[in-house]
């Protein structure tokens, strides 16, 4: 064989080789990737030695006898609302009130430029001066006219005449002072009073503006007529009645208040199946109109298991509890708990039965107790 074709025997057999040992490399490197290089366990599960109760405090699942509660959202609103506005055509000159004050009936809340209607009015008292005088007149002039009559000196045509006139005059002084009352009318309506007690909740109306006859100009409301209106389910609604004491919540004081059952509008609203409850609010200084509530409707009563607080260990969002069993051992177990109850106690759903003992963690243990056996 000569020397160039060794060569290129040797030259293949070491390709052969390098792409051997690369294909060995690479089979190796996926058997230790996928842990066939490593010892197995072999599949189940070993309990570990069991532990026993020690001194720890222990407590009794027991369970209790809750009433239930259903939420209707509603808005406050005021029962006596009051819209103010002026009932003549005049310009504002004074508004003494703003939102956000408390006002009370009779207080001064406007005052309207009063020009005309004073003129109005002195016009209305010269022509019942006028009336008067004319009257005045025309009674002594009747009375000249009786006596000639009596005396034969005046005719029976005189005598009716000056009767007639004494009537016309007497007539148009009722019609003079009956425009004098109307006049002073008029100029009472340019000073606006408060009709009753109340907050002021709106001003739409500023100092210069031209006041129109009932358009608003305040707006007020009494805040001793604050009440919850709510839809309330048929099913909840049907068994309320006028009178009935109810809780309200405010989310924005977190308070609850005592209300009353004043109105449920007897008709059901078809969409929600819901009637439109109205529970009146004690008064409060706190309380503003539109605000958020929550009415609190009793809907009946539930059973539960009731747990200690201090028997929950928390791994992260996971709740436990150890279980102390009829021989002693103790169990932990995974449970599903509910809302909080009464002080140091909240509600189980599912992981223990009623009667049991678990164990009490008042540190607020958050690991395995050694032994521990896990049970779910």
């Amino acid at each position: 064989m000569s020397g160039q074709a060794f060569q290129k025997v040797f030259s293949k057999l070491s390709k052969l080789m390098v792409a051997g040992v690369a294909m060995v490399a690479l089979l190796g490197t996926i058997a230790w990737l996928s842990g066939m290089l490593e010892e197995k366990v072999e599949p189940g599960w070993k309990a570990p030695a069991d532990a026993k109760l020690g001194d720890q405090p222990t407590d009794t699942v027991h369970e209790v006898e809750k009433q239930t509660i259903e939420e209707a959202i509603g808005t406050l609103k005021a029962s006596s609302r009051t819209i103010v506005s002026a009932k003549l055509m005049a310009t504002i000159e004074e508004i003494t009130v703003g939102a956000g004050d408390q006002v009370e009936k009779g207080q001064t809340l406007i005052r309207l430029d009063d020009k005309e209607y004073q003129s109005r009015l002195a016009q209305a008292k010269r022509g019942l001066e006028a009336a008067t005088a004319n009257r005045e007149q025309a009674e002594k002039h009747f009375n000249r006219v009786k006596l000639l009559q009596q005396q034969n000196a005046a005719s029976r045509s005189d005598f009716d005449n000056a009767s007639r006139d004494v009537q016309v005059t007497i007539a148009e002084e009722a019609k003079a002072m009956q425009a004098v009352r109307e006049a002073e009318v008029m100029l009472s309506y340019a000073t606006v009073t408060a009709a009753k007690s109340g907050r002021i909740v709106d001003r739409s109306a500023e100092p210069g503006d031209i006041a129109q006859p009932g358009q608003p100009i305040l707006t007020l409301y009494d805040e001793t007529s604050l009440r919850l209106e709510a839809p309330v389910m048929e099913h909840l609604a049907v068994k309320l009645r006028a009178g009935d004491e109810l809780d309200v919540k405010v989310d924005a004081l977190n308070r609850v208040f005592r209300a009353t059952v004043d109105e449920i509008v007897p008709q059901a609203d078809a969409p929600s199946r819901s009637f439109l409850v109205k529970a009146s609010l004690p008064k409060s200084e706190d309380l503003y109109e539109g605000m958020f509530g929550r009415l609190l409707i009793p809907s009946g009563t539930r059973r539960h298991l009731c747990l200690n607080t201090d028997a929950v260990v928390r791994i992260g969002q996971l709740e436990f509890v150890d279980v102390v069993l009829p021989d002693g051992v103790v169990e932990r177990r995974l449970i599903q708990s509910g809302s909080l109850g009464m002080p140091g106690r909240k509600e189980v759903l599912s992981g223990v039965d009623v009667g049991e003992r678990v164990v009490l963690h008042p540190e607020g243990a958050t690991v395995t107790p050694e032994g521990a056996r896990d049970h779910e």
